[in-house]
């Protein structure tokens, strides 16, 4: 136990050293976020429309 304390411990050290790495700005989350709600959004519409035009088709 002690063992994976001192790691925790020595990663933890390790993380707040380096204060950029891995970092994303507030704004590339805004993008990203906006970019997967358009995706979402598109997929959606897709679906609906390949579901009505299946649903239209008489056998």
């Amino acid at each position: 136990m002690d063992y994976w304390l001192a790691l925790l411990r020595h990663r933890l050290d390790q993380a707040r050293k380096v204060t950029d790495k891995g970092a994303m700005s507030a704004e590339a989350m805004i993008i990203i976020a906006a970019l997967a709600l358009v995706a979402v959004t598109v997929m959606g519409i897709v679906t609906a429309k390949i579901i009505e035009k299946a649903n239209s088709i008489n056998l």
